[in-house]
């Protein structure tokens, strides 16, 4: 059961109230370079991204970002650290939303600024509450009220969140989503459950600072699985520190390993044994490499299951369920087989041949 959240819209893209969990990333070429910043955009969108974030730090920004939020084939989010101007010149430029901490502009003047232009421009808001923009303070005030230290800044990042939300709909602005992270896997999970169970703000899912693939995706897997299993969450980025289209390939395994998303198809593969008789990680790099091909060309595959297999045990025994799949055998050939019934054994490249053939007579458009 997924929490009931609200509804918002950042541009076209639903985000809460029932829409499938979407998939955000971040640029991270300089903003002035609006060509560049294009290109990456478009890379990300045929990876499956859905709502992209912009940094704009300075009001100079601005004339590139209108170029950016009107060629852009995703909703824009300002992401706004230092200069509240900045993101008031974001918004007149067509961003369709604007990202703030806490501590930016509080609750005074400068958060009026902010929602009158949200309202102005029927944007969103995303509220970002880290913890680098916590004050020591609050979380002294809870460690000597007898909490952990992960305790209290897991309340705290809460508490920062919830407030802010609170101030901007005291203001007029209800579309709002809120983002709690951490570096710290535990302190985001129980951050985020604390705001889900008084709010029904939308509710963006990441483990900030997560580091390079090898652990940022374990991490990830692990923080933003444990709230998607609680039907906790809107929308999800997977932070690296890597070329951003790979966040967009982690995400969208996070979201098929939590059965929230269906990948079509779904490549299994045995974990190798002393019968393996070929080079099963770069077959199934190959196979991998061509699925994704076909996505981002806008082409699925309409297959449930696709394996890929290191000898023939695991290849038409286990694997027998497969619609299509392959595996190497102890001749160094490849076995070809569909739904359990082995159709050939070939030479390696032949086989691969044959096997790829098989595979696009199952590619049709993708159903957006």
């Amino acid at each position: 059961m997924r929490r009931t959240s609200r509804q918002i819209f950042v541009g076209n893209v639903p985000v809460g109230g029932g829409a499938p969990v979407s998939i955000q990333s971040m640029t991270n070429v300089p903003t002035r370079d609006a060509d560049a910043v294009l290109g990456q955009i478009s890379r990300l969108a045929a990876a499956g991204c859905q709502i992209i974030r912009v940094a704009v730090d300075a009001v100079e920004d601005a004339p590139a970002m209108k170029r950016i939020c009107e060629a852009s084939p995703l909703p824009v989010v300002a992401d706004v650290q230092f200069s509240l101007a900045s993101g008031l010149a974001a918004l007149e430029a067509g961003a369709a939303a604007i990202r703030i901490n806490p501590g930016l502009c509080g609750n005074g003047d400068e958060l009026k600024q902010v929602a009158d232009a949200v309202l102005r421009h029927h944007a969103a808001i995303r509220v970002g509450a880290n913890s680098g923009s916590i004050k020591p303070a609050r979380i002294a005030e809870k460690i000597a009220a007898g909490r952990s230290g992960e305790e209290a800044l897991a309340e705290a990042l809460s508490d920062a969140a919830l407030a802010q939300c609170e101030a901007l709909e005291r203001l007029g602005v209800h579309s709002i989503k809120a983002a709690i992270k951490a570096s710290d896997v535990g302190i985001t999970v129980a951050a985020n459950r604390r705001f889900a169970a008084r709010c029904d703000h939308p509710l963006h899912l990441g483990v900030t600072e997560a580091g390079t693939p090898a652990m940022g995706i374990v991490k990830s897997a692990i923080g933003i699985g444990a709230l998607l299993l609680d039907g906790i969450g809107d929308t999800i980025r997977v932070s690296l520190t890597a070329d951003p289209v790979e966040e967009i390939y982690a995400a969208r395994k996070i979201l098929s390993g939590c059965g929230i998303r269906r990948e079509r198809p779904e490549i299994i593969s045995c974990p190798t044994c002393g019968r393996t008789g070929i080079d099963l990680p770069g077959l199934v790099a190959r196979v991998e490499a061509l699925i994704e091909e076909l996505r981002s060309s806008g082409r699925g595959v309409e297959l449930d299951r696709v394996a890929v297999m290191g000898c023939p045990v695991n290849g038409p025994g286990e694997a027998r369920g497969a619609d299509l799949g392959i595996a190497g055998s102890r001749n160094r050939e490849l076995v070809i087989f569909e739904k359990g019934k082995v159709l050939g054994a070939y030479p390696f490249e032949q086989g691969w041949k044959h096997f790829r053939e098989l595979l696009l007579e199952h590619a049709v458009p993708s159903q957006k």
